[in-house]
Order: C-alpha cells, then structure tokens, then sequence
C-alpha cells in the first residue's frame, strides 16, 4: 500500500459498507480511500502525510445531489449575495449596502433564493423603500421564493419597465396609482416574469464564468456535496 497522503482518525466515520458501517480512522492517497479501520493506520503516515484528529467529529461519504441547476447557477455566483441564515433584516440590508458598494457596473446584485422572511427577527420581507436606500444607483434584484422578486428603481432602469410595458404572459409588473412600476415582479400564474427578468441581467465575460462556478463548485463541497446531477 502507498503511503498515505492523509489520515482522519479519532472520529465516527460512515462507511455504507454493510459488513463495517462504522471506523473510527480511514487513510487517503491519491484522491482515494486506501484503508479504513482504527489508530493503527497511524502506523503507516510517513513524514508527508497529513493527520487530522477528529475528535470523535462524525465523518460520512460526499453528498450527492440529484437535481440542482449547477451550471446555470455557477455563471454568476461571484456576483451574488446570498441571505441563507442571516438573522436580522436589519444585517441582510446592510450586507445589501455594502456588496451594491463593491459591485462594478453594470453589473447587478443578485439574491436568489435561500432566505424567508420567517429567519428575519423582524419576522418580514424588506420593503422596496429600504432596498432603494441602500442601492440608490447599482441595479439589485432580490428573488424570493418561486413568487416574487424584488427591483430597486436603478434595475427598473436596466430592465426598460416603465409605464407603457404590458405585463408579460403569466406575469404582473405591480404599478403605483399612477401606473408605473414600483419594483414589485409578481410570479402569477407562474415565474416567467422572474426569470425572464433576471435573464436581462448583464453576464460575465467566460474566464469569469468559469472562476465563478468554481466558486459555486467549492461552496457545494464545503456543505457535503461532491457530485451532482444538473437539471438544466
């Protein structure tokens, strides 16, 4: 057996072999899994393997999930903000500022999904006043769920919705008195209108693609998931 570039021992390690399910120390070289058993792999580290000391910590096979947009959702990660447990409306606004702030035009924010209302202490969605005060000039675009979404006036800008734009096919432009649009994008019956709308943000050029999906790829590894099956 090679050497092992590196050893997890001292842990509860998952196996999903019915014979052994469980170990407490496993050895890697070369991307795979050369032994399994307990502290005596620790007899064949040499001076270049890595030890990891679990600590009785819970280890188990990669993750993988069968139906997740992979591709599309990698192209422009680096230019999102995501809201996945963030406990205050409050710190989701202020997040909001300060990336608005980084971010170099013309390109957008982006929060897409991964947030309610009901983790908020606020127990409420931000209004669209609150989201055009923290991003008076840089476009922002806040999906919540599959129902609405949320444009502050400088997306309404690059969008091109004004008072004369009809609303779409299964889609509806929420409209002030007046009739113009208020930022408010209402999936009704369904969310054309939302993706149809995200879909006219600006792109990044392919070497940013590519560095922003592998960041979307890095982020999948380090919560469990090591393969995937793309849904398109």
């Amino acid at each position: 057996m090679n050497a092992p570039d590196l050893i997890l021992h001292n842990g509860s390690i998952t196996t999903l072999d019915p014979l052994q399910p469980q170990v407490t120390a496993v050895a890697i070289a070369g991307g795979l899994i050369t032994a399994t058993g307990g502290e005596e792999l620790l007899k064949t580290a040499q001076d270049k393997t890595q030890l990891i000391e679990l600590k009785g910590r819970r280890v188990i096979p990669g993750l993988n999930d069968s139906h997740i947009h992979v591709i599309r959702g990698g192209l422009n990660f680096n230019m999102e903000l995501r809201w996945d447990g963030v406990p205050s409306l409050a710190l989701a606004l202020e997040m909001l500022r300060g990336q608005a702030r980084r971010t170099p035009p013309p390109q957008w924010v982006r929060v897409i999904g991964g947030w309610t209302e009901f983790q908020f202490a606020e127990r409420r969605m931000p209004t669209l006043d609150e989201i055009n005060a923290v991003s008076p000039d840089t476009p922002v675009f806040v999906l919540h769920l599959y129902d609405r979404a949320f444009v502050n006036r400088a997306a309404l800008r690059a969008l091109g919705y004004t008072k004369e734009t009809p609303d779409p096919p299964g889609g509806e432009i929420q409209r002030d008195k007046a009739g113009h649009p208020t930022g408010l994008l209402i999936a009704k019956p369904n969310a054309m209108i939302l993706y149809a709308s995200l879909a006219k943000g600006p792109r990044l050029d392919f070497e940013d693609q590519v560095n922003s999906t592998r960041h979307f790829m890095r982020e999948l590894n380090r919560l469990g998931i090591t393969s995937c099956i793309d849904a398109g």
